[in-house]
């Protein structure tokens, strides 16, 4: 079964330094959480809204040990008025025997405004 796994982040400045640390952070909670190994995940799509634009976030994922083939592609959010800034969101796409409702979605920093209702322990 193929369950997606979800998460955000929000950054406080559009530099490389802190779009790839943010999204390693969320990286990291999103694997030590759902106990994710690389060879369950079928593809990831990184979006950002349009104010994270100074890196590739999924550059992130490349510093991680046995993650160079998975297929991750980065896109860009639908600019929504009044929608929250300066996020980087993650959907994963897991291969796991899991229930929907045992996924842990992570949202960190001022993207826990995204979904009050979903979310870890560890993330808050």
């Amino acid at each position: 079964m193929i369950r997606g796994v979800r998460g955000a982040i929000t950054i406080d400045q559009n530099s490389e330094e802190e779009i790839i640390s943010a999204t390693e952070e969320l990286f990291v909670r999103l694997i030590e959480e759902n106990h994710i190994q690389p060879d369950q995940v079928g593809s990831i799509f990184i979006s950002t809204t349009d104010d994270v634009n100074a890196a590739f976030p999924a550059k992130a994922l490349r510093k991680f040990e046995g993650w160079t083939y998975v297929p991750v592609m980065c896109m860009q959010e639908i600019p929504v008025p009044n929608s929250l800034k300066k996020c980087v969101r993650v959907m994963m796409h897991v291969n796991t025997n899991k229930p929907q409702e045992e996924i842990i979605h992570v949202y960190l920093k001022g993207a826990t405004v995204l979904r009050p209702d979903l979310g870890s322990s560890l993330a808050k």
